[in-house]
């Protein structure tokens, strides 16, 4: 994914070479690649499992991790038959259908990584100043220390998180500036699961804590297809498919790859239950789509202190700002990729590379503002471009086998992947249509923050 810098030094992103830079290990794929699957999808299983279920959310977690790894196998499988060029996603999918198809995997990766940061965004909006749903407020960190003023607001607060904090990240050219900054994010999203289970312990012990339901309760359902809207955000939550070749250009042996794919899919699917099933076995069915929201005075967590509450929704959306910029440089280079294709690298051009960031950083901030729900955007992108690039382009790519080294059950798992995804984001998108068009309040109660 990207183009390359065509300067000594890496910038905007590393180059990918036909070989391999020795220098990574498995362990170190392992935790590059924990930290692509692991973002602001983490935020939502909680929701998922309120909407499914404990049991039908642990299977469904274990049966998308198991297509990603199907699904990264197809891809390793066809990397390195493209005639020329780094091997990348982009590659394989232009070695399959041509132009058009790596084009269409830039257009998906982009519209991915874009909405992504828009959840990121939304997530501090929602920390800081604040949201409501199912007509129950919950208030920010802001709010709830100097109460409702302007500045204290959700569009001047992201506003002010754009201007002044992100922007001067993203604009920094070398990727290994971000190298402190991403370190410290992941102790603080280490913080922030050391003190979500301390909180789950407290409210076990103290009784406070509130059985979660091992199945869906379809009282609260006006449609059993209500329960397929809870897939695409799973789906999205897995999507980490556009760094595969970045990672596994690294590894000193390309074979490795498949191990540190298993081992990090594994991991980060405890991870993902385990975050679930406390966050489902805090809240209960007042889990809110962003998980963050309910952790404020109103949270039910009686006896823990609110600094506790505080702390713990600060250190995950101080680790989604630090994350940003590495996400948005994915983003930035696809955009460019699509719409100057026969310009110089981007890297060398200042101009164009502030004005591209302006306006993608303007437009995430209007978004961020419009979409007030990460469940809402996170079924939506989950759906359609998350899908696609997890599921449909890689079944795809072995269905068109034009190296022809697929067998026979290759092709019948791609096309039974391909089939799968099809039919649970149809439904999920038709349920999310018909419950915005019906105004449904058991809906709502799911569906809007």
């Amino acid at each position: 994914m990207g183009g390359r810098a065509g300067a000594a030094e890496p910038l905007l992103l590393p180059e990918l070479s036909g070989g391999h830079s020795g220098g990574a290990s498995v362990s170190g794929a392992v935790f590059n690649l924990s930290t692509s699957i692991i973002g602001a999808g983490i935020m939502s299983i909680p929701a998922a499992m309120r909407v499914l279920g404990v049991v039908p959310a642990l299977v469904l977690i274990a049966a998308v991790a198991v297509l990603s790894d199907v699904s990264v196998e197809f891809m390793l499988r066809y990397t390195g038959w493209a005639p020329r060029g780094p091997p990348s996603y982009a590659g394989i999918m232009g070695d399959a259908f041509g132009r058009a198809g790596a084009a269409a995997l830039n257009v998906f990766v982009a519209f991915t990584t874009a909405g992504t940061l828009v959840v990121y965004l939304i997530i501090i909006g929602d920390v800081m100043s604040g949201s409501a749903g199912a007509g129950e407020e919950h208030a920010g960190v802001l709010g709830e220390l100097f109460g409702a003023r302007w500045w204290t607001g959700r569009e001047f607060v992201i506003l002010v998180t754009v201007v002044a904090v992100l922007l001067p990240l993203v604009l920094l050219r070398r990727v290994d500036s971000l190298r402190y900054t991403s370190a410290v994010s992941i102790l603080l999203a280490a913080l922030f699961m050391l003190i979500t289970m301390g909180i789950t312990v407290y409210t076990i012990f103290s009784g406070t804590a509130k059985m979660p339901r091992m199945l869906p309760d379809f009282s609260r359902l006006s449609s059993p297809f209500e329960l397929f809207t809870a897939v695409p955000v799973i789906v999205l939550a897995f999507t980490f498919h556009f760094n595969v070749h970045p990672i596994r250009a690294e590894l000193s042996k390309a074979s490795d790859m498949k191990s540190a794919v298993r081992i990090s899919l594994v991991l980060c699917s405890a991870i993902y239950a385990a975050v679930g099933f406390f966050g489902f076995l805090l809240f209960g069915d007042d889990t809110m789509p962003d998980v963050l929201a309910n952790f404020d005075r109103s949270s039910g967590t009686s006896g823990v202190p609110q600094a506790l509450n505080d702390a713990a929704r600060l250190s995950y959306a101080l680790h989604l700002v630090l994350v940003f910029p590495l996400l948005h440089y994915s983003l930035r280079v696809n955009v460019d990729e699509l719409l100057f294709p026969a310009s110089r690298p981007l890297a060398t051009d200042t101009r164009r590379f502030v004005a591209l960031t302006a306006a993608l950083m303007a437009g995430l901030y209007a978004l961020a503002i419009a979409i007030p729900s990460i469940w809402t955007l996170f079924q939506y992108t989950g759906s359609t471009f998350a899908v696609c690039i997890s599921l449909i382009f890689p079944g795809a790519i072995v269905l068109r086998d034009v190296h022809g080294i697929a067998k026979r059950k290759d092709k019948a798992m791609a096309a039974t992947m391909i089939i799968l995804a099809v039919i649970t984001s149809s439904i999920a998108i038709a349920s999310n249509i018909m419950s915005s068009i019906g105004g449904d309040a058991k809906v709502a109660s799911y569906h809007v923050l």
